[in-house]
Order: structure tokens, then sequence, then C-alpha cells
């Protein structure tokens, strides 16, 4: 026998007699406990509580094509008279917006996205915004498209873009949530530009 196993040590467990197998479970658990939490705050922050705000003046307020109220959200910012224009993205023919009436004093653009997704809508603001020379944007969309919105308009348009979040039904949450980790993983992964 050699002299470690004769001094009572055996080659399994470390100092506290844990054998190496539970010492691997214990340190997969912690870091099962932390990719959680990672992953929770980053939810509560992207797609539950986003940054938000926006001035009381802005050059234009844009509503994307999202489920909710958010045209009456975008009616209502704009009859405040915080931007002079309007742009109401109708989505497609299954989102069934129609073009509303202008409030009085705002010019009302309304767009078929082409795509028909939240980066051509960011395209055409950006070239709307080039055309219009504007400063800033105030765009209208549910709470959890809120930083993905942000991250595409910001990336075909260079000035402040801010964001007027609608509310969702609590029964929406968990589809929203899914869906703007994996729209979002495509924004940051695989469609990086405008």
């Amino acid at each position: 026998m050699s002299s470690r196993l004769l001094g009572g040590q055996s080659g399994t467990g470390d100092r506290t007699g844990r054998p190496p197998s539970r010492r691997r479970k214990h340190w997969v658990l912690i870091a099962l406990a932390a990719v959680i939490v990672a992953v929770s705050a980053a939810t509560a922050r992207l797609f539950v509580w986003p940054e938000r705000g926006m001035p009381a003046q802005v050059s234009a307020i844009v509503m994307l094509d999202s489920p909710g109220n958010t045209v009456s959200d975008a009616l209502r910012v704009a009859r405040q008279h915080r931007a002079r224009f309007l742009v109401i993205s109708l989505g497609t023919p299954l989102s069934g917006y129609r073009c509303p009436a202008p409030p009085p004093g705002v010019k009302l653009i309304c767009f078929n996205p082409k795509p028909a997704t939240t980066q051509g809508e960011a395209e055409f603001v950006g070239r709307l915004a080039r055309k219009y020379h504007w400063r800033s944007v105030a765009v209208v969309t549910i709470t959890p498209q809120d930083s993905r919105a942000r991250l595409r308009v910001a990336r075909c348009f260079t000035g402040p873009v801010y964001v007027a979040a609608t509310p969702i039904a609590l029964a929406s949450w968990p589809y929203e949530i899914a869906y703007e980790w994996s729209a979002m993983f495509k924004a940051l992964v695989l469609q990086r530009s405008c």
C-alpha cells in the first residue's frame, strides 16, 4: 500500500469526505441557479420593466404593428401635440389596421412595411427621418417589444429613440416573453444592420 492510503486518505472524495460526483452535482446546481437568476434579471429588464419615458416633444411618433391597443395610444400621444408627425405601421393584412383620421395639426403617414417585420418598419422610419430631417422619435409598441423596437429603430435612425409602451393582458406575457427572446436573438446575432 502507498503511504497516502496508510495515512487514512483514499483517492476518493475531498477534505470534506464528499465523493467527486457529489461535488460535481453541487457545482452544477450552483451554475444552474446562476443562469436562472441571470435570465430572470435580463427578462425583467428587457421585456417587463424596460427603460421608459419620452420628452414633451419629439419629431415623430411611430406606432409599430403589435398586439394590444397601440393605435389608441399612438393617437392619444399625437392629440397631445407632442410631435408634428404620426407614423402608423399597418403591418400585414392580417393585422387588421386601417389608417385612422389624423389628429388636427398632425401629419399622418400610414405604411405597410416591406418586409412585414420590425426590421422593415425600422428601415421605413429611417427613410422618413432622413426625408423630413427628424431629430427624435417616440415608438409606440407593447411593453415586451420595447427593447427590441428601440434597438431596431436606433440602427436606422441616428437621433434619440424613446418608447411609449402599451400594456398587454396578463395571459399574453408568457408567449410574448418567449417570442421576444427569440426575436431579440435574431436582432442581435442574425440581423445586425438596419
